[in-house]
């Protein structure tokens, strides 16, 4: 998956230059405003100004001006709560140019909430090990992922028994854990060799939360945060003529976007999820495979 940014005109660029545009253009749009107010007055009651611009309606020009000047950060305000986001919906598959943009920041730091994170892992996964050539602006990466319990029994995942009815399978449970455990493991590696190489610090840390995978939230930097339902009615074979399992297909699932970039209300939105996520991960435990590393 291409990261974004990695060829071409800098993307920084644009963003400097709108941030640039966003703080002067109040500046210089009130200095005019208030510069014709003023020339408008000064045409009204001195005669050599009036005569020299050949106009009559000076006073009424300048007032205008005056209640223009006033209006102006409303109607600007207006402008900017209508306008639709850039990007409202995104596809699973787009993780990929998040992640790139998380990591323009110093300090980086993106949270799950998923079933098991396969296609959040590979974008971190390339963009971590980029860093070992080239760690840009980062100096420090926290990871944490969310995933749930596979130790317990559960409805989803599981295998489709009669009427459809969901069937608790421990060995598929097993599978599903095992796969965890092997992006866990390939991260806190890389993690290890970013941190010989004295580049970026990295931390990552894999916990469980009970329940069924029915919420993916990813959260970046916590500016922006992602969040869909997953299909938990999706199915899949292990084998062509096996059996079928409820096993919800994170790629697919379409993500809403919230940003503090945004309104008022996704602002708010951005700070609701954030609480949220860290009271999740301050209730959740660790797994059993951290553990056993630990001892």
């Amino acid at each position: 998956m291409a990261d974004r940014g990695s060829g071409g005109a800098d993307p920084g660029m644009g963003q400097r230059l709108r941030r640039y545009q966003e703080r002067f253009e109040p500046i210089v749009t009130r200095v005019l405003l208030l510069g014709i107010f003023a020339t408008g007055l000064t045409a009204q009651f001195v005669k050599p100004v009036g005569d020299a611009l050949e106009g009559k309606a000076y006073l009424g020009g300048a007032l205008l001006s005056l209640v223009g000047y006033v209006l102006y950060d409303q109607v600007k305000e207006l402008s900017s709560s209508v306008r639709p986001p850039a990007r409202a919906l995104v596809n699973s598959s787009q993780l990929g140019s998040f992640v790139g943009d998380a990591f323009h920041a110093r300090h980086v730091e993106i949270s799950f909430l998923g079933y098991t994170g396969e296609t959040l892992f590979h974008a971190l996964y390339h963009r971590l090990e980029g860093l070992l050539d080239n760690p840009g602006p980062t100096r420090r990466v926290t990871i944490r992922m969310l995933v749930p319990d596979f130790g317990q029994p559960m409805s989803v995942p599981s295998k489709v028994g009669e009427d459809d009815r969901p069937v608790d399978d421990e060995e598929f449970r097993t599978r599903m854990e095992q796969r965890c455990r092997e992006y866990d493991n390939i991260l806190s590696q890389l993690a290890v060799r970013l941190g010989a190489a004295q580049r970026v610090v990295v931390q990552c840390e894999y916990r469980l939360y009970q329940g069924i995978p029915s919420n993916k939230i990813c959260i970046f930097n916590r500016e922006l945060v992602l969040h869909g339902l997953y299909d938990v009615s999706a199915r899949m074979r292990l084998h062509p003529m096996g059996d079928e399992y409820y096993d919800p297909k994170g790629y697919r699932t379409d993500l809403n976007v919230w940003s503090r970039q945004g309104t008022a209300a996704e602002e708010a939105a951005v700070s609701t999820w954030n609480k949220h996520f860290d009271d999740l991960w301050s209730l959740a435990k660790q797994p059993a495979w951290r553990q056993g590393a630990a001892a």
